[in-house]
């Protein structure tokens, strides 16, 4: 059985729901640290000028677990957010099949970083198809830290394989561990296709949020991902 892990993110990457298709299973890591001027509250868009970025703000404390993150709800964040997507995908082909989703989740209040990151986590699932079992790290009793916590949640659920970026080796997956507990180590092997994008006269941006990819294109986004 294969199985992935990731952090929680605010509007993931392509590469990241490539991962989850891939896998038997998928452990959304939503309990470790919460890394500033990382993902977990930000990512990048289209827009005429090439990409810019979508930031939740938050209450950042040192050494603070994601479950532990607050959103800073004293800035008027929700409506420019909707407001810059509305202005730079509003002519997308697929956008007004959203819309409404993404109005409910703007207009909603939300305290906490990891709840509108599951929200709308479990909303791009759905909407590529991916069937992937997901399984929350803070649903497990499992100890341990990097490649140590990845190894017990791999035999928690029974997973011989474990699906990892491969710039994990670089930064802190150490290989070892996982061959003397019997787990095969898979690298993904993947790079960002080259769709219809808004603003074509930019020229292409790769790696940007799934949403760019669902607005241009619906249905057909996890076959282009799969490519």
């Amino acid at each position: 059985m294969i199985l992935s892990a990731h952090q929680l993110h605010y509007l993931p990457w392509l590469r990241y729901f490539h991962k989850i298709a891939k896998s038997d299973v998928f452990v959304v890591m939503d309990n470790i640290q919460f890394n500033k001027n990382g993902w977990q509250n930000r990512n990048k868009i289209k827009c005429s000028t090439g990409w810019m970025y979508l930031t939740i703000p938050i209450y950042s404390k040192f050494q603070q677990n994601l479950d532990e993150v607050k959103v800073d709800n004293t800035q008027d964040w929700r409506v420019k957010h909707l407001r810059t997507l509305l202005c730079n995908y509003g002519k997308a082909k697929y956008f007004k099949e959203h819309k409404n989703f993404f109005e409910k989740i703007y207009s909603s209040d939300w305290d906490n970083l990891n709840d509108i990151n599951y929200e709308m986590f479990y909303f791009y699932l759905k909407t590529l198809g991916i069937k992937t079992k997901i399984v929350k790290a803070s649903d497990l009793n499992v100890g341990g830290v990097d490649s140590e916590r990845l190894v017990n949640i791999c035999k928690a659920l029974g997973a011989d394989t474990y699906y990892s970026g491969a710039y994990a080796l670089e930064v802190y997956l150490d290989e070892k561990v996982f061959n003397q507990a019997g787990i095969k180590v898979a690298l993904q092997d993947w790079h960002c296709p080259q769709y219809e994008q808004q603003f074509m006269g930019a020229g292409f941006v790769p790696d940007l949020a799934i949403l760019d990819l669902i607005f241009n294109h619906g249905a057909q986004s996890l076959d282009i991902i799969l490519k």
